[in-house]
This record gives C-alpha cells, structure tokens and sequence, in this order.
C-alpha cells in the first residue's frame, strides 16, 4: 500500500523537474550616464517620431515605405513563422488524440487453401475486416524538455518581434537620411545655379571688354574656366541627387523609373531631442530586446540537451471497435482496448548527446556575448550621435562667420580689381572661397538633420515596449 501511494507521488515530483538553468538578465554595470552630455529624463519618443521634423513629404515617404518596403515584408513574414513554431512547441505539452480507421476485404487462392483440406472442408475465401480506433498519446515531460522547448520558442518569436521592430526604425531612419540628403543636394544646387548665374554675366562682362580692347583675354579666359567649374559642380550635385532619388524609390517598394521627387521643398525643422538616461535607451532599443530573447533562448536550449542525458517515457491508450462484418460494427462485444507505457533510455551514443549539451552551453555563451555587445552598440551610437551634434553646431557657427567675411573679402577683391589695384585671380580666389564655405553650409545643414535622425533611431525609436 505504501509503494502504491509513493508511486504517484514520485510520478508528480519528477514532473515538476524542469532541468537546465533557469535564465538571468546580466548586466554590464557602469555608472548610467552619458559622457558628453549631462544626464537628463527624456520624453519617450513617438511611434512616428519622424513628424517632429514638421515636413510632409518626409511624412508620406517614410508612410509609404513602412507600408511597402520589401525587406520589411521578409521580416514580418519571419515574425509569423516565429509565432506558428511556438505554437508547435506548445502542442507538445498536451496529449494527442488520433481517430484511425480501416476497412478491406482479401481472397485466397482455392488451390492454395483447400488442396491440403480433408474432403468435406470448406472454408470462406473471402473475408472482411473493419476497424477504428481512438488512439491516445502522451509525453509526461517528466524532465522538462517540452517546457524548455517552448521557452526557446516563445523568445525567439519575442525576438522575432523585436527584430520587426529594429527593421521599421531602421527602414524610416534611412528614409529620413536619403530625404535630408536629397533636400541638402537641393540647396546646393541652388546655390550652384546662383553663382552659374552670375559667373555667366561676369564672363559676358569680361568678353565685352576684350573685344573692346579694354582688356586682355586672360581674364576671360578665367572667368570662363571658372564657370565650366560651377557647371561640373552641378553636375556632380545632380549625380548624387539622382543616387539618392533611387534610393528613396527602393526603400519605398518602387521601381526608380516610376518614382520622382519634385525640387523646391522646405527645409526641415531641426527638432530638439534629448537623449535621457542610458537605462532608459537600453530598455527602448529593439536590438538591444531582440538580443536579450536570443540569449533566453540559448539559455533554455540548454535544458532541451540536458533532457537527452535522462529516460523519456510515453503513455499510449486507444479505443474502438473490429469486426469482420459492417453490420455487426458496433456490436459491444466488438469493442477493442489497449493500453501501453514506454520508456526509452539512452544507453551509449557515441558521446553525442555530451557533444550537442556542449554546444548548447557555447551557443549561449555566444549569445552572452552577442547581447554585452549589443548593449555596449547602442550607448556608443548615442554617444556618437551626441557629440556629431555638437560639432557640427560648432562648425556651423564658425562656418557663418566665415561666410560672413568670405562675402567681405570678395567684395574687396572685387572693387581692387575694378580700380586695377589687383588682378583678377583675386577676385576668382574669393568667389571660389565664397562658393565652398556656402556648399558646406548647406552639407553641415543637411547632416543635422540626418544626425537627429541617427540620434532617434541610436535612442530606440518610437517601438520600444509593443
């Protein structure tokens, strides 16, 4: 009577056994602050944190691109296979209940059955058989392999998820990039034109002069070269805006013939993003969850191997009815039963299941890895994005007084020259001067902007926590 009441007992004991490590968030430690900015609470950015820049055409594009671009439908399509997996490993937990059924009819040979008979015999050369069953089957799990098996499960569709949700920031941060680029080549083709423009009438100034003997033909001859210059700018510009469009297209899902963008926007808004506190960022941060759920799942792969070290067991039942005459089917006494267990235990192997628990521990470790550097990506790219903003501030700073005495020294240059204090080459080195220090304000402008789009998507983005 004891070893009856024991047996049951132990059975629920060992049922409760779930083997390998029970998983644990590590933590890199540090101080949670930032080293080139004072730490500061900072708002949780939107979802469509790309309508802080105040433009409309930046808001359809990255709409329709989060809408059509092919490398996020993959990743969604890798989310619903993640999801439809967990769903097996969920299964195994249950019993399975199968319904089987038969049915045929067989003749013998006469000669081979009746040859050997004693006369008088006879025997039914045909016969039928008819059966179904309800077959039940049931792994106890006695060691938790199944419970492990969907704890992998379930975090790599977590992390499937998470990777959706990097994909959608990164998709719209590259939308931002291209567009603040475009709209960058935009300006410096403006300006470009401008001084076309203007080099054009200085050029038919200085020609009208040659050919009134009021001067000679090496200032046209310079002022000339110097418009063929401007015109090879422009065309270096529209090279790398007609790139950009491009890309544009195909981060829309477009083919670059049926996509265009229309020139003469206005120039986005420079919004005010603070980052917050590390913690913060690294609890927003999808690569940072994404890696996190891949390392639980190593973690708990790691108790699938273990499992295979132990006895697995199976208990079988079915149920039904046999009979060799349909009318009589359901006859009671026509009624089948069985009942079994199994236990399968591993014996030798060859040291395979020591290798494959090995490689679960190294896969894990891996995947420690993989995560401290994710955490470790994610505080530099803030970091760096930090401290772009603050240089390129500085150097627009300096780059607007240097405009301002750019202009100054050609305007100089420019009545030197008409009094004949100077020669011409001033006046072409200040223009060229004039020229540049404008182009790269117009570069510093555009990678603002591209800059806070780098800080948004390095802070996590607005998907943190779906």
């Amino acid at each position: 009577m004891t070893l009856r009441l024991l047996t049951p007992a132990a059975a629920i004991l060992l049922a409760s056994c779930t083997l390998g490590p029970d998983f644990q968030l590590p933590s890199l430690g540090g101080r949670d602050q930032w080293k080139e900015t004072t730490p500061s609470p900072g708002a949780r950015l939107p979802d469509a944190w790309w309508r802080l820049f105040n433009d409309a055409q930046l808001n359809r594009l990255v709409e329709r691109a989060l809408a059509a671009n092919t490398d996020l439908a993959a990743a969604k399509a890798r989310l619903d296979t993640a999801r439809a997996l967990v769903g097996l490993d969920r299964a195994r937990l249950f019993p399975t209940l199968d319904l089987q059924g038969s049915a045929g009819i067989a003749r013998a040979s006469n000669d081979a059955t009746t040859e050997n008979l004693p006369p008088g015999v006879s025997v039914n050369l045909e016969n039928q058989r008819y059966r179904g069953t309800f077959d039940l089957a049931y792994d106890p799990d006695l060691w938790g392999r199944n419970k492990r098996l969907l704890e992998a499960s379930s975090a790599e569709a977590d992390a499937a998820a998470a990777l959706l949700d990097a994909q959608r920031l990164g998709i719209a941060t590259e939308v931002a990039r291209q567009f603040f680029l475009l709209r960058g080549l935009d300006d410096q083709q403006q300006i470009i034109e401008e001084t076309i423009t203007s080099r054009q009438e200085t050029l038919e100034i200085q020609t009208s002069k040659a050919d009134a003997g009021l001067t000679n033909g090496l200032t046209t001859s310079q002022a000339r070269t110097e418009l063929e210059l401007a015109r090879n700018d422009l065309a270096v510009v529209q090279r790398q805006r007609g790139s950009a469009e491009h890309a544009l297209a195909v981060l829309c899902g477009s083919r670059p013939s049926d996509f265009s963008m229309p020139r003469g926007g206005k120039t986005p808004s420079v919004p005010s993003i603070r980052p917050g506190l590390p913690a913060e960022v690294l609890a927003r941060r999808p690569d940072v969850r994404a890696a996190e759920q891949q390392l639980r799942a190593a973690n708990a792969r790691i108790g699938v191997a273990e499992a295979a070290f132990y006895p697995s067991f199976s208990l079988n039942a079915g149920a039904g009815f046999e009979s060799m005459d349909v009318k009589r089917f359901l006859d009671w006494e026509n009624r089948v039963l069985s009942l079994g267990a199994g236990v399968a235990a591993p014996l030798f192997d060859g040291g395979s299941n020591r290798a494959n628990f090995d490689a679960a521990v190294s896969r894990r470790d891996e995947s420690l890895a993989q995560y401290k550097t994710a955490l470790l990506t994610a505080l530099r790219e803030v970091e760096d994005a930090i401290t772009d903003l603050q240089g390129l501030a500085r150097s627009k700073q300096s780059l607007d007084a240097a405009l301002g005495s750019a202009r100054d020294t050609r305007r100089i240059a420019l009545e030197r020259f008409e009094k004949g204090l100077s020669s011409y080459l001033e006046v072409v080195e200040a223009d060229r001067t004039v020229l540049r220090v404008q182009l790269v304000l117009a570069q510093i402008d555009s990678q603002q902007r591209i800059t806070l789009a780098a800080l948004a998507k390095a802070l996590g983005g607005g998907w943190s926590g779906k």
